[in-house]
């Protein structure tokens, strides 16, 4: 049956007057692009964010974080990958990093062929909203929030905990998750989901609106494209108190992912106290290695005959924030060590930084190229101590 020319047109007209009436589907915010936005990089060009680059206020943003993170690239970040790949040889998938904040940073920075990133702290997941729908005049303080969160990480390798404690509350843009966004983008990966995840007391995870039951550790899965291929970073926020190590499946959740490899920074001294006995012996049964600073492990917690040291840096003993929590084997141990072109911790000089890494020898085989030397058992050997260097201008800023 042929069907009239004036019909056609007529179903054609018709067609075009609905396709018309219906709204159009608006572009979709993606993970990634609010990511690259919120570290001052531009989004994809079809994102609703892309007007948003406009405004004064995320161009001062994005030029301040030029200029921040170009400073810690060559300063900090670029120094611990060369460290990291002259030292590590053959690391494992999975890197624990308790007590971490939302530093993922530097966690990639120490650990850059990682598949699996697990950090945790006490700090809230927090959330981001739709940045394209904040209300007027709200984006040059949302973002100048980030900033100021940012501060002390980008200056001194830590964040202060008082800080954060008012920092990652305040505001539209909350929490831990918007700083491991900005980090992220800024490490040249690409966020491909973002998944809300809990943990019941056996350590099972639900994800999304699955319910895990009451008394739940809370985090987030962030499903990420870098070096290597598709990985995963998982944010939880917890208490690592023995108490709270207790009564949650958090350390469950880690065996399934264990062995791994550990970072330990500008940890608060807390695995020295006797609170923290249950993760601090968690963290020597199940890594192949461990970085720290001298907040960590103390010395004598490791077993001499299961662990090599290798030491880096100068070893000053703490800040008088934390006092009585100098260790004379720390310092016996750091009389051997290697120079290290980059400042890490609570003194975050380069010339005043102290670095250990620890590897275990348990299965038999070291992973590591360090040229260091293991000390005998203790007391090590007193070789000459080196010259102190010249005494440097600045403010000495404490906390985690």
């Amino acid at each position: 049956m042929t069907i009239p020319h004036a019909l056609k047109l007529t179903i054609a007209a018709a067609f075009m007057l609905l396709a018309a009436a219906l709204p159009a589907r608006a572009a979709e915010v993606t993970a990634d692009d609010t990511a690259k936005f919120l570290a001052g990089m531009m989004p994809s060009a079809d994102s609703p964010l892309m007007p948003l680059t406009k405004e004064p206020a995320w161009q001062r943003h994005a030029r301040f974080f030029d200029n921040a993170f170009g400073q810690l690239e060559q300063r900090q970040l670029a120094r611990i990958r060369a460290w990291s790949e002259s030292h590590l040889a053959a690391p494992k998938p999975t890197m624990f990093y308790m007590f971490s904040g939302p530093d993922f940073l530097y966690a990639n920075a120490f650990y850059p062929k990682a598949s699996t990133y697990v950090l945790s702290a006490l700090e809230p997941v927090g959330q981001v909203p739709d940045l394209s729908r904040l209300p007027r005049g709200a984006l040059g303080a949302a973002l100048y929030n980030v900033e100021h969160s940012l501060g002390s990480i980008l200056s001194f390798s830590f964040f202060i905990t008082k800080q954060m404690k008012t920092d990652l509350r305040a505001g539209q843009i909350s929490g831990t998750l918007p700083i491991l966004y900005v980090f992220l983008a800024r490490s040249g990966k690409t966020i491909r989901e973002v998944t809300p995840i809990a943990l019941d007391d056996q350590g099972k995870a639900y994800y999304g609106n699955e319910n895990p039951g009451p008394n739940a550790v809370r985090g987030a899965r962030i499903l990420f494209t870098g070096e290597g291929g598709d990985k995963t970073l998982y944010y939880f926020s917890t208490d690592l108190s023995n108490s709270g190590v207790k009564s949650s499946g958090f350390l469950k959740f880690c065996s399934t992912l264990a062995p791994g490899n550990s970072l330990i920074k500008s940890a608060s001294y807390l695995l020295h106290s006797g609170n923290f006995t249950t993760v601090r012996d968690y963290i020597l049964a199940n890594s192949a290695t461990v970085i720290q600073d001298d907040s960590g492990i103390p010395l004598a917690n490791y077993n001499a005959r299961q662990w090599r040291f290798f030491p880096f840096g100068r070893y000053l003993g703490p800040i008088g924030e934390f006092p009585g929590r100098f260790q004379q084997s720390y310092a016996d141990l750091f009389r051997r060590a290697e120079p290290i072109n980059f400042g890490i911790g609570y003194r975050w000089r380069t010339n005043e930084s102290n670095l250990l890494l620890s590897v275990k020898v348990a299965e038999g085989s070291l992973e590591t190229t360090s040229s260091a030397e293991p000390p005998p058992p203790p007391p090590a050997p007193r070789p000459k101590k080196p010259k102190p260097p010249p005494p440097q201008r600045g403010f000495l800023w404490f906390g985690r």
